[in-house]
């Protein structure tokens, strides 16, 4: 017993440490809060580019989507309007991380009729993605496909997040977790609001 308080007394901060590990591991909501201070850096932010090779400056394939209410949303008829386009799941800890920024951006934007948000959940059971939203008290949209989702647009990474011009054309594709809350991104979508 008394070796085992001493090897306890020797070794507590790597016990600590060992849970601290086991419960990022284990809780999506670790994870997220920890992606959430690496976001905060600055070193994930995306940004809205002119041009770029690939598939950036190209003019984008339709995407259908589905409302909760059924209503169907293409962004071929959005052409004239900003298009925020999120890619998300709730078990998806990235996604997590990003998603306050999200729904701040969507917050600060919300009245303007020239951006439109297009917040897709790709969970296999959209009851979580649903609960999710409630839970954390997000007021995003709801989407979920409506068929094929083009390659332009999103390859199997979560999160991905894709900004079309007025004229629909591909104007920033993100892959992976980035900060949309940051001052510097709010330019770039003003100045595409702009144009």
């Amino acid at each position: 017993m008394n070796s085992f308080k001493f090897w306890l007394k020797k070794n507590w901060t790597t016990i600590i440490f060992g849970g601290l590990v086991i419960i990022l591991f284990v809780s999506p909501d670790s994870k997220a809060w920890l992606m959430r201070q690496m976001i905060s850096t600055g070193l994930f932010n995306s940004k809205i580019e002119e041009k770029k090779p690939g598939n950036v400056g190209a003019v984008s394939e339709n995407l259908s989507l589905k409302s909760e209410n059924g209503e169907i949303i293409n962004t071929s008829q959005l052409k004239g309007k900003v298009v925020f386009i999120n890619f998300w799941a709730s078990w998806c800890p990235p996604c997590r991380a990003e998603f306050p920024s999200v729904q701040k951006l969507y917050e600060n934007y919300s009245g303007n009729k020239d951006l439109v948000f297009l917040t897709i959940n790709l969970d296999e059971q959209l009851e979580k993605g649903k609960m999710y939203l409630e839970k954390e008290e997000f007021t995003v949209p709801f989407l979920i496909p409506n068929g094929n989702i083009p390659k332009d647009f999103f390859c199997g990474s979560l999160p991905t997040t894709v900004v079309l011009d007025k004229s629909g054309k591909i104007r920033m594709h993100h892959t992976g977790m980035a900060d949309y809350s940051k001052e510097s991104f709010y330019k770039e979508i003003n100045q595409l609001l702009k144009e």
